[in-house]
């Protein structure tokens, strides 16, 4: 049952993130999205620091602060407020949910099966390449839960 629902969740995930592919569309210009926003729009770095309530040097501490990394999301949302902007975050994936979840099953099963293989062979009593695929579904199937994915072994 909690199988299923975290399934749909991923699959609804999936399809709010899909808009967001490729994540290359949204990468921050080089000196930030503070800083080409504030150009774009004319305005100084007083200007800005004038809306947010802070001096200009702050201004450009947050800029740089934005185009290293460092920057906390909050100052970020003040910034993005005083720019008339609307902070968006999210953690896009590389692929989607499901495809992730299902390669990392294969990968544990694969390493478990090749485990159980090797010592089979060892004691002369060889396994059949041939059926690999159905005893991978098997061994994720039968063997893995969603959660033990991801515990690190």
């Amino acid at each position: 049952m909690k199988g299923e629902v975290r399934k749909r969740a991923r699959k609804r995930l999936d399809e709010r993130l899909s808009v967001l592919q490729p994540a290359e569309n949204f990468r921050a210009p080089p000196k930030g999205w503070v800083r080409a926003l504030r150009d774009a729009l004319g305005m100084t770095g007083a200007q800005l620091g004038s809306r947010m309530g802070i001096r200009p040097q702050t201004v450009e501490t947050i800029e740089k602060s934005e185009a290293s990394g460092t920057i906390q999301l909050g100052t970020l949302r003040r910034a993005a407020e005083a720019l008339d902007c609307t902070l968006v975050y999210a953690l896009v994936p590389n692929t989607s949910l499901e495809i992730a979840l299902n390669a990392r099953a294969r990968k544990i099963a694969l390493r478990e099966l090749q485990r159980v293989a090797h010592t089979m062979r060892l004691e002369a009593q060889g396994t059949d390449d041939a059926d690999l695929e159905s005893r991978i579904q098997a061994y994720i199937r039968d063997q893995l839960s969603e959660r033990d994915l991801w515990s690190e072994k």
